[in-house]
C-alpha cells in the first residue's frame, strides 16, 4: 500500500517538475523576464529542453530504482515510506537544483543579447478588468468552517463515550498507528488544527482576491486571460482542497467517536479518493493556467515590454518589493501564488498558521 501511494505522488512530482518551464508565464524563462518578441529564440528552446530531458531522465532512473527495490527486496512499510519520501526530496532538490543553474544561463543571454537595452517599458492598468474576476466569494470558504466547528462542539458533547487512546495517526491502510492520552484538547486536536488550516486558507484566498492585476504590455490579450484564469482557478482548487480535507479528517474524527463509521472499505477508499481529487485538481489547475497565455495569439508590439522586475526576484523565486501592495503575486516558476516577502502580512496568514499546527502537533504527539 505504501509503496503504491508514494509511487502515485512520486510519479505526479516527476512529471509536474519535468513540463514547469512549459507552464510558467510566457514572458519568464527560468525565473528571468524575457521580452515577448524573444519567447522563440532557439537557445531559450534549447534551455528548457534541456532541463525538461534531465530532470526526467533523473526521475526514471529513481523511479525505477524504488520499484526494483520495493519489489524485490518486500521491506516494511515504514522503510518504503522513509525511501519514497526521501525519493520526492530528492527529486524536488535536483529539480531546484537544475533551475538555478538554467536560471543563471538565461540571465546570461538576457545580458548578452542585450534584449532589453532598446525597448521602453510600460506598466499597463486596466481598471475594467476586476469586473471580468470570477473568482469566489469569500464567505463560500465559511461553510467548511462552520462544519468544523459544529464537528467540534459534537465532539465535546460526546466527550465521555470517546476511547481512553485517541488516535493522533493513521496509516496508508487507514488504520490509527499513533495514540495519545485522552484530554480535553486531544479530544478535538484534529478539528482544532482543521480549522487552523481552514482559516489560513480563507486568508489566503481574500489576501490573493485582492493582489494586483499585472497585465503585459506587449501582448495584452494573453496577459490578461493568464491572470483572469489563474485568479478563478486557484479560488476554485483552494476550496476543494479545503472541502476535501474537511470531509477527511471530518470521516476520522466520527470514527473516533462512533467506530462503526470504519466499517468495511471505506476507511481505505477514503484516503485514496482524497489523495486522487488533490493530485487530479493539481494537474487540471497547472494545465488550465499553464495554458491560458499560449492559446491566445495577440499583436504583438515590438518596441515596448512589460516592466522587468527582476531586481524584485531574488533568485527567480522570491519576491521582494515593498512598492508593491499585493500580499501574493503569481510564481516565475510553478504555477500558482507565492508571497510578497516585503509585505509582513503574508507572514501572519501562511506561516503564523503552520507554526501554530506544528506546535499544537508537537505537543500532542510529545
Amino acid at each position: 500500500m505504501a509503496f503504491l501511494v508514494f509511487l502515485i505522488i512520486t510519479l505526479f512530482i516527476a512529471v509536474t517538475q519535468i513540463v514547469i518551464p512549459y507552464l510558467v508565464k510566457k514572458t519568464v524563462i527560468f525565473g528571468v523576464t524575457i521580452p515577448e518578441q524573444y519567447m522563440n529564440d532557439g537557445a531559450i528552446k534549447k534551455l528548457k529542453k534541456q532541463y525538461a530531458i534531465a530532470v526526467a531522465l533523473i526521475s526514471i532512473v529513481l523511479l525505477t530504482g524504488y520499484s526494483v527495490w520495493s519489489l524485490t527486496t518486500e521491506p516494511q512499510e515504514e522503510q518504503m515510506a522513509i525511501i519514497g519520501m526521501l525519493m520526492e526530496f530528492g527529486i524536488l532538490l535536483i529539480s531546484l537544483s537544475l533551475y538555478i543553474y538554467y536560471h543563471g544561463k538565461t540571465k546570461q543571454l538576457k545580458i548578452q543579447h542585450k534584449w532589453v537595452e532598446h525597448l521602453k517599458q510600460v506598466k499597463v492598468t486596466d481598471l475594467s478588468v476586476r469586473k471580468e474576476d470570477e473568482m469566489l466569494p469569500w464567505y463560500i470558504y465559511l461553510l467548511p468552517i462552520i462544519t468544523t466547528l459544529g464537528l467540534m462542539s459534537y465532539t465535546i458533547f460526546n466527550y465521555d463515550i470517546l476511547p481512553q487512546q485517541i488516535p493522533t495517526h493513521w496509516g496508508p491502510s487507514g488504520e490509527p498507528d499513533a495514540f495519545t492520552e485522552k484530554s480535553p484538547l486531544s479530544a478535538i486536536q484534529h478539528t482544532l488544527l482543521l480549522l487552523i488550516m481552514q482559516l489560513m486558507f480563507l486568508g489566503v484566498h481574500v489576501a490573493t482576491k485582492n493582489s494586483g492585476i499585472k497585465l503585459s504590455a506587449s501582448n495584452l490579450a494573453a496577459s490578461k486571460n493568464r491572470q483572469l484564469t489563474l485568479r478563478k482557478y486557484s479560488s476554485w482548487f483552494l476550496f476543494f482542497v479545503m472541502l476535501a480535507c474537511t470531509i477527511l479528517m471530518s470521516f476520522y474524527q466520527l470514527t473516533m467517536i462512533h467506530p462503526e463509521f470504519a466499517a468495511g472499505s471505506i476507511k481505505i477508499i477514503l484516503p485514496f479518493a482524497f489523495l486522487f481529487i488533490v493530485l487530479a485538481g493539481s494537474l487540471i489547475f497547472a494545465l488550465k493556467v499553464g495554458r491560458s497565455d499560449k492559446k491566445i495569439e495577440g499583436t504583438i508590439d515590438e518596441k515596448i515590454m512589460e516592466v522587468d522586475e527582476d531586481q524584485y526576484w531574488k533568485g527567480g523565486m522570491f519576491y521582494f518589493n515593498k512598492n508593491d501592495p499585493s500580499i501574493f503575486v503569481e510564481k516565475r516558476f510553478g504555477v500558482g501564488w507565492t508571497i510578497n516577502f516585503a509585505n509582513p502580512v503574508g507572514y501572519l496568514i501562511v506561516f503564523v498558521p503552520l507554526i501554530i499546527i506544528i506546535i499544537i502537533s508537537f505537543v500532542m504527539g510529545g
